[in-house]
C-alpha cells in the first residue's frame, strides 16, 4: 500500500462556499484511481464540511458536490 496526499477544491450546487483542503489516503501503488479518490473526498470530507456550513435544517446530497483535484503525490509524512 502507498500513502498519497491530494490538494483539492470542492463546490456545492447550492451552498455558495468552496472547500479548499488536502486529503490523505492509501491505495495499491501505481496509477492513482481518480474516481475512487473523488468519491472518498466527497464521502469522507466534503459532505461533512457542507453539512457543517449549512446547518441541520438542510440535507446535503453527495450528488450536489463536485471535486477538482489540483495535485496529488506520494505522502512523505
Amino acid at each position: 500500500m502507498t500513502t498519497y496526499i491530494a490538494e483539492y477544491k470542492t463546490t456545492h450546487k447550492i451552498i455558495q462556499i468552496q472547500e479548499h483542503s488536502c486529503f490523505i489516503w492509501q491505495q495499491e501503488g501505481g496509477e492513482i484511481d481518480m474516481e475512487m479518490l473523488t468519491g472518498k473526498i466527497v464521502r469522507e470530507s466534503s459532505v461533512h464540511f457542507f453539512s457543517l456550513i449549512a446547518g441541520k435544517n438542510y440535507l446535503v446530497s453527495t450528488e450536489d458536490i463536485s471535486v477538482d483535484v489540483i495535485k496529488t503525490e506520494p505522502f512523505k509524512g
